[in-house]
């Protein structure tokens, strides 16, 4: 496997030249003393160390070492508590942390592209930062200040690590019929009684003590998700000087063997009478965990690029120094490598096809989360209507987030794996391993259906249209301010129309669901990646804008750099966005060939 190297060139161009971070990150109060391009910059340098010097070469162990499980004791893989030790104390695992309990409070455009870093390195290890990082968010939003003051010193500085344990074996998804009991206690704490499956990071060496995020119900709590609360449940109790006291009755009963993110440990959790704390109200635990959990379901869309991005680099490598067969057009304009036997790979079509696919949706991925992570940036740090519209934006983008960028991500691992031929399906090139990484984003923090539908029935149809307004409104005044510019005209026109074309689906979805609801379960898969094309559009057609403007005068990041951007937007525009159009079609095809079937008749 080709050796990870971050791709800071176009990290920075989507920050300071595309976004224009730095000068947003001025103008919000919360944030102006504490970043400028000059942090930001040096914090993307030393993370791009830490992954490429000290995550990479620990990754192909991890998996095939796996973590190992032994009388209730997880045992990570060899180098990977050494590896967490030195990212603790580099101060990594405060990045994005509050600053009043010892976090630095960087903003989310810097940490998605920190957590990428991470996860194209190796998403094993990435997990247990960033689910630590989504619970002390939850924690810092909705904890005591008692239990903020003694928990989340301690995660900030990589002491103690978290997870949440949300899914039990009967229900699933289904979070409103879970069996997980809290008793209250004289002394206003909670008996937590219960089993959860599927905790990434429920046990293992890395921490000294565990914070679990636990989602129970009180014996007299309403029926299905009304019902449900919020507790900080620790795997060591801490006593009032903030050491560690009494075990807390939470254990491992056995961990899974997985497809892929062999180093990860997914455990299965037991709750034993374990003292537990509130967070939040009762019967509020839902919307408290939907902080982490949105915060997470950002972060698996961001390991379904990260997987991409390091399948790209595999199979450019690779198809550069693989010679076979001749070019097709070689007994015209001559053989292209005549000095030896066959030429590179890279003079076949549908290799070049491949590559391609895989570096524009990367970049746009890439982009378009950095458009995201902004609105939250603006919904965190910002005021008034440029808050509540970084809210609404967020919101709304988010299951696009989780769900559009891991179905691509894992079709470029596959895409990789098969510009490798043979050398991808064998476990000596390192590809075959991304391919089994990236199968779990489109599954875990919500599988993507559960994301598309949430996108379409609670986001888009819930608010009746107001949502996506705010987000076409954004993209129409853009194209309005280039109507006249002849040269982002190739751009513009097609964005147009795919902006219009999601309009009319949404209005023809709508209508037809005051009829059938099914209409909206039938298309929300499809509706999603229509949304997600568009959107891509957009923050397409804003690089190639810039690229435009900088290829002449080199710009900042060279004339190389934009000319590359500008083939690659062009190359987006004319072979990628048009895979819209047969999602309408699809989309508007209608419920009654899904719903005909009888059941006994699959």
């Amino acid at each position: 496997m080709a050796e990870y190297k971050v791709p800071l060139n176009d990290m920075s161009f989507l920050l300071y030249e595309v976004f224009k971070a730095d000068e947003m990150w001025q103008t919000l109060p919360k944030l102006a003393e504490q970043v400028d391009k000059d942090t930001a910059q040096a914090i993307l340098q030393e993370c791009a160390k830490i992954a490429e010097q000290e995550l990479d070469p620990i990754a192909r162990q991890g998996d095939e070492i796996g973590v190992s499980f032994n009388d209730g004791v997880v045992t990570t893989a060899p180098g990977y508590k050494e590896a967490f030790n030195t990212y603790a104390e580099g101060g990594w695992t405060a990045l994005g942390g509050d600053v009043s309990y010892g976090g630095m409070g960087m903003p989310k455009m810097l940490t998605a592209m920190h957590e990428e870093m991470l996860c194209s390195a190796d998403i094993s290890f990435a997990l247990y930062p960033v689910l630590t990082a989504g619970a002390a968010l939850s924690l810092a939003k909705h904890g005591s200040e008692e239990l903020k003051e003694r928990y989340l010193t301690r995660m900030y500085a990589g002491d103690w690590s978290a997870s949440m344990c949300l899914t039990e074996s009967h229900s699933g998804s289904d979070l409103g019929i879970i069996r997980t009991k809290a008793i209250p206690q004289n002394d206003g704490s909670y008996n937590i009684t219960g089993n959860k499956i599927f905790i990434t990071g429920g046990e293992h060496d890395l921490t000294e003590n565990i914070v679990h995020l636990v989602l129970a119900k009180l014996p007299d709590a309403p029926a299905g998700p009304r019902g449900i609360s919020l507790f900080l449940v620790p795997k060591f109790n801490v006593n009032d000087d903030e050491t560690l006291g009494e075990f807390n009755n939470v254990s491992c009963g056995s961990i899974e063997h997985k497809m892929g993110i062999h180093a990860s440990a997914t455990c299965v959790m037991n709750f034993d009478d374990s003292k537990g704390f509130l967070i939040g109200e009762l019967n509020k635990g839902l919307a408290c965990m939907f902080t982490m959990m949105n915060f997470e379901r950002i972060g698996v869309g961001i390991q379904g690029l990260s997987a991409a991005v390091r399948s790209y680099q595999n199979a450019l490598e690779y198809a550069k120094d693989r010679l076979q067969g001749r070019a097709l057009d070689s007994k015209t304009n001559g053989v292209k490598n005549p000095d030896q036997e066959a030429d590179s790979i890279m003079v076949h079509g549908d290799v070049r096809r491949m590559l391609l696919n895989m570096k524009a949706l990367n970049e746009g991925s890439r982009a378009l989360s950095s458009y995201i992570s902004m609105q939250l940036d603006y919904a965190t740090y910002g005021e008034g209507e440029e808050q509540t519209k970084g809210e609404t934006l967020a919101a709304l983008m988010t299951p696009i987030a989780k769900a559009f960028f891991t179905d691509l991500g894992f079709e470029n691992t596959v895409a990789g794996q098969q510009v490798f031929g043979g050398h991808g399906y064998i476990r000596e090139w390192g590809q075959e391993q991304l391919v089994r990484d990236a199968r779990i984003t489109q599954i875990y923090e919500g599988t993507n259906g559960i994301q598309a539908m949430d996108l379409l029935m609670r986001k888009v149809a819930g608010s009746k249209g107001a949502m996506l307004k705010v987000f076409t409104d954004e993209v129409n005044t853009f194209i309005e301010s280039n109507a006249n510019d002849e040269a982002m005209r190739e751009f513009i026109t097609p964005l147009t129309a795919a902006v219009t074309d999601l309009t009319e689906l949404t209005s023809d979805l709508l209508s037809k669901s005051q009829d059938d609801i099914n209409e909206l379960g039938a298309s929300a898969n499809d509706y999603l990646h229509v949304f997600g094309y568009t959107a891509m559009a957009f923050v397409w057609a804003k690089m190639a804008q810039v690229s435009l403007s900088q290829q002449d005068n080199n710009g900042e990041s060279g004339k190389d750099f934009y000319q590359s951007k500008l083939h690659t937007a062009r190359y987006f525009f004319t072979r990628l966005l048009p895979r819209r159009i047969s999602l309408i079609a699809s989309a508007k095809s209608g419920s009654e060939c899904l719903f005909a079937i009888d059941d006994e008749l699959f």
